[in-house]
């Protein structure tokens, strides 16, 4: 089974205005409001591509029982924890550029974080367990390095897509996965990432340092994967993103929804681009048949 952490879900509220002009009021032309965390999007993707998973977390108040119920609506298995406040709500303005505006986290307390981290030591060595986004300010910052030393004795195969202290900490913990973007890794080691080649550099001293796989994606540059065995580079016609929300989730899910089925790495890397390419180029998440509309426009090489 998969199971997707998400510490810091959210409502995202999708709104779009002809222009954003401060100070004025402005009419939407459309808008959206979906159950939102870098872990429920890659539930969401999961259950597109037919694969089952389990979303954990946290949850509050009024906003937390939107979240809850659209994610029974869709079918996703949960167990969140419920806690004191409020879940966040994100805005995600579209204009002439895309706003994001990212809302405030309820308080977890200890005991809620106790109740999640008995969850995940019921996990068995054949699961995967994705942790994914922010961490919120009431919980330390070594969270999900904490998280990764309780597992590192059963086995099982965890995911991280996280950036920052986060991301720097997790990589000593050695996990499966983890897919930073270009800036991502360039802060790890203080340098600027621009050409696939700088990416397979940097990508393979991660591997190096016992990291499984690494994905980088170079936006509109193509991405790299690199492990041991191997690296292979992405390459792609350049368009103008639809949507810039769930693309970097749409390879996480890709990726272990293809690695589940038993797919040879260079095949499970070009379907996890061509998730996040399909769900980038499109209003909504990918689903089967926009991904097979990519799959082809995706060159896949060896490096």
């Amino acid at each position: 089974m998969i199971y997707t952490v998400s510490l810091n879900p959210s409502i995202d509220y999708h709104i779009w205005l002809p222009s954003l002009q401060v100070g004025r009021i402005t009419g939407a032309t459309k808008e959206m409001k979906m159950a939102g965390g870098k872990g429920i999007n890659v539930s969401k993707v999961l259950k597109n591509l037919g694969k089952e998973s389990v979303a954990l977390g946290f949850i509050g108040g009024f906003t937390g029982e939107f979240i809850a119920q659209e994610m029974e609506a869709l079918e996703i298995s949960t167990s969140f924890i419920k806690v004191e406040g409020d879940s966040r709500i994100n805005v995600k303005m579209k204009a002439e550029t895309e706003t994001d505006i990212s809302g405030v986290s309820p308080e977890i307390s200890a005991e809620a974080f106790a109740q999640l981290m008995d969850q995940i030591q019921n996990l068995h060595k054949d699961d995967y367990l994705v942790l994914a986004g922010s961490v919120p300010k009431s919980l330390r910052s070594d969270t999900y390095e904490t998280m990764m030393d309780i597992l590192a004795k059963k086995g099982l195969q965890i995911a991280l897509d996280a950036s920052g202290d986060a991301l720097k900490r997790g990589i000593t913990k050695k996990p499966f996965f983890i897919k930073p973007n270009h800036h991502e890794l360039g802060e790890l080691f203080g340098v600027t990432i621009a050409t696939p080649m700088e990416a397979y550099q940097y990508a393979k001293r991660v591997v190096d340092q016992g990291v499984e796989n690494v994905i980088v994606s170079l936006a509109g540059k193509g991405a790299v994967f690199v492990n041991q065995r191997g690296a292979y580079v992405a390459q792609f016609s350049e368009s103008k993103p639809v949507n810039s929300i769930g693309a970097g989730d749409s390879v996480v899910a890709g990726f272990l929804y293809a690695k589940s089925e038993q797919m040879e790495e260079a095949d499970a890397f070009h379907f996890a681009i061509a998730c996040g390419t399909a769900t980038a180029l499109s209003e909504g998440f990918c689903t089967p048949a926009t991904i097979s509309n990519y799959l082809p426009t995706i060159q896949v090489a060896k490096i």
